[in-house]
């Protein structure tokens, strides 16, 4: 236990809990938020606790000139290397906190490196930047249509007329593509023996938060059982959702540094103290976001 840290008014604590846990925090959420970590987080600027707005560049593809031997193929033109930004405004705040009755429940945790208390508030900011994040879902309706409704079984075929829109709609190959589905859908992928035997699938993939994916059809599948993702069907508790991706779709700027504060509660007329972990995060769909993600429920 951190020794010399007898009363809130000790800068100690703060000190400790910066020094003990904000260099692991942010990354052990990134590496358990399963959308947080995929999507784009490439920016140009700083975010501040008090957030600010930060550039995403894109750089265009240029168009090569071709061109038969003597009919002019000495000269070609080129494109101007402009990458195009968009600007992403870091705006919300999440925090999660907690209150105690002694502050020695605090002080013999703060040096864990499982500690309850980082752990807890690290689960219920990911919780909150999973649901956040999950609320840019806005798939083009425009022919073809991206949102695909009354699916009740996602099987080979339905997989494959998903791969069918995204290669319509050029999703870069250079690049991973996902599908996220939800425990019913992920259920009707392992019943189906063409997405789930060995054979099919291969021996080299890649995992999440722990979790190996399937890959199949060009996407790498994972189960996803958040709140989040079941945001997007419409009746309360319902099942059957999911979302499959190019990671550009979606742009996500956070703080680097999350900001722990310890308090009493005596101005409250109140015993006890509280922590509370708070993060400046900001998100917006990508450049085409619209046809670079797809919806199944």
């Amino acid at each position: 236990m951190p020794e010399g840290l007898t009363s809130v008014s000790d800068t100690g604590i703060q000190l400790l809990l910066r020094e003990f846990w904000s260099d692991i925090f942010m990354p052990q959420l990134i590496e358990s938020s399963m959308l947080a970590a995929v999507v784009n987080r490439d920016y140009e600027g700083e975010i501040g606790p008090g957030g600010g707005t930060v550039k995403v560049s894109q750089m265009p593809v240029p168009v090569a000139d071709v061109k038969k031997v003597g009919f002019g193929h000495e000269s070609f033109s080129a494109k101007k290397m402009e990458p195009t930004q968009v600007s992403v405004t870091a705006d919300t705040v999440i925090t999660g906190a907690y209150k105690f009755d002694s502050l020695v429940q605090l002080q013999t945790q703060i040096g864990q490196k499982d500690s309850e208390i980082r752990l807890g508030l690290l689960e219920s900011l990911r919780q909150a930047l999973n649901t956040y994040l999950y609320s840019f879902v806005a798939p083009s309706t425009s022919a073809p249509d991206h949102d695909l409704g009354s699916v009740t079984d996602f099987n080979a075929a339905q997989l494959r007329a998903v791969r069918l829109l995204a290669a319509t709609a050029k999703w870069r190959r250079d690049k991973p593509w996902y599908l996220f589905a939800d425990p019913s859908y992920y259920g009707d992928m392992l019943a189906d023996s063409t997405l789930a035997h060995g054979d099919y699938v291969g021996d080299d993939l890649p995992t999440l938060e722990g979790r190996m994916s399937r890959r199949r059809y060009g996407f790498d599948i994972f189960e996803d059982n958040s709140a989040g993702l079941l945001q997007h069907v419409s009746a309360a508790g319902a099942a059957d959702a999911a979302l499959a991706f190019s990671p550009d779709f979606l742009y996500l700027v956070m703080q680097q540094i999350p900001e722990f504060k310890v308090s009493d509660l005596h101005a409250n007329e109140q015993h006890g103290f509280l922590i509370s972990a708070k993060m400046v995060v900001g998100a917006k769909l990508g450049i085409e976001g619209n046809v670079k993600h797809i919806l199944v429920r």
